[in-house]
């Protein structure tokens, strides 16, 4: 295969997940509370609170593969 031909994969994988129906946008409110399993999902922050403070909170588990 051709690194141009090695090239489509990734490409189609990369656009495949952006699509909307796979694609959650939170839209930040007093008191908002969000939780994801980064093992199964791809997170893309976006600064759209200025001027306002988050508290974030990371906890990591230990356990068994997700499902």
């Amino acid at each position: 295969m051709t690194e141009e031909e090695s090239k489509l994969l990734p490409d189609f994988l990369f656009a495949h997940q952006m699509r909307p129906e796979f694609t959650c946008r939170f839209s930040w409110a007093a008191g908002s509370i969000v939780r994801w399993d980064n093992r199964c999902v791809l997170h893309n922050p976006v600064n759209d609170y200025h001027g306002y403070t988050r508290l974030l909170h990371r906890v990591t588990l230990q356990g068994g593969k997700p499902r």
